[in-house]
C-alpha cells in the first residue's frame, strides 16, 4: 500500500464505472428564466428549449468505490450539438474522496457542505448548508401528482423507457502563476460528456417546495426559481459511466465561469 502502485494495482481497484447502491433520491424540478440560463451556460453550450433546472438531494448508503455519503446539486437543462443534458451548477458532498473522484475525473464543481435528508410517512425534506448558511432547502409530500401536472406527463413520458442522465461538465485546472496575478489554466478547459444510468426500483412523484439562498461562496440565489413543477423520490442503483472530451474552449471565453469549485479568497 505504498505512494507508488503498480499498474496491474491500478487496474484492479479504478475500475472504469462508478456503482451507487440503493440510492436514496430526491429530484425537485423547476421552471427559471430564459436569461438566467443564457447567463449561467458557459459556450459551447446552449439553452434548451424551455428553461427547465433541477435539484436533488441524495443518501448513498453503499458505493463499489468504498465509502457511503450524501450529495445535493443544482442543473439546469442545456445543449450540445443538438443532444440534451444537464450541466451542473453546484454539487456539494459529505465526503473528501466523493469529491476528489468526481471533481478530477468528471469535473463536477464539488465542495464539502452539510447535508441533510429524511422521510417521514410521505413527506422528504432536505436541506444543505455550508459556513454557516443553509442556501438549498426542499420539502415533497409525495402525494403522486406533481405542482404542474402536465409537466408530469411530459416528465413520465421522457423516462418511460430510458433513464440515462447526460451530465455536462468543465474539466480545468487554474495555472500556478495564476492566483495571485488573474485567471489562468494548465490548459484549456475541457468540456466533458458523461451519462449516469438510473436504475431506480422504487419511484413516487409529488408536489414539492424550494427555496434556493446565496452566500458570499455558494450563490446559489442567483437561479430564480418562476414556479416548482414537482417531484420525484427514488430509490435504485445507479452507474457513472465513463465520461469523454467533446470540446476545448477558449481560456478567455471560459474564465468568469471557472469560479464554481472554489470559495471566495478574501
Amino acid at each position: 500500500m505504498g505512494f507508488v502502485k503498480s499498474l496491474e494495482w491500478i487496474t484492479e481497484n479504478y475500475p472504469e464505472t462508478a456503482e451507487f447502491y440503493d440510492a436514496e433520491v430526491l429530484t425537485i424540478y423547476f421552471e427559471t428564466k430564459p436569461e438566467v440560463v443564457e447567463r449561467l451556460l458557459p459556450p459551447p453550450l446552449e439553452p434548451f428549449e424551455m428553461p427547465i433546472g433541477f435539484v436533488f438531494v441524495a443518501n448513498y448508503p453503499r458505493t463499489s468505490f468504498g465509502v457511503s455519503y450524501l450529495e445535493s446539486a443544482l442543473f439546469l437543462q442545456a445543449r450540445y450539438n443538438g443532444e440534451e443534458g444537464a450541466y451542473c451548477l453546484a454539487m456539494p458532498v459529505t465526503d473528501d474522496m466523493a469529491l476528489i473522484l468526481g471533481r478530477e475525473i468528471y469535473g463536477y464543481p464539488k465542495k464539502i457542505g452539510r447535508i441533510h435528508l429524511k422521510r417521514n410517512g410521505i413527506e422528504v425534506e432536505g436541506w444543505t448548508e455550508r459556513r454557516g448558511v443553509r442556501f438549498l432547502t426542499v420539502h415533497a409530500k409525495l402525494t403522486s401528482k406533481w405542482n404542474d401536472e402536465s409537466a408530469q406527463k411530459v416528465f413520465a413520458e421522457m423516462v418511460k423507457d430510458k433513464m440515462d442522465l447526460v451530465v455536462y461538465n468543465f474539466k480545468y485546472f487554474p495555472a500556478p502563476a495564476g492566483a495571485g496575478g488573474g485567471v489562468g489554466f494548465d490548459y484549456n478547459p475541457r468540456l466533458i460528456r458523461e451519462v449516469v444510468q438510473l436504475r431506480p426500483t422504487n419511484v413516487e412523484m409529488g408536489e414539492a417546495e424550494l427555496v434556493l439562498q446565496s452566500s458570499d461562496h455558494d450563490p446559489w440565489g442567483d437561479v430564480d426559481i418562476v414556479r416548482v413543477l414537482g417531484a420525484s423520490y427514488s430509490i435504485g442503483n445507479n452507474t457513472m459511466l465513463p465520461g469523454s472530451v467533446v470540446a476545448e474552449v477558449d481560456q478567455n471565453e471560459f474564465a468568469p465561469y471557472a469560479f464554481m469549485k472554489l470559495d471566495k479568497l478574501r
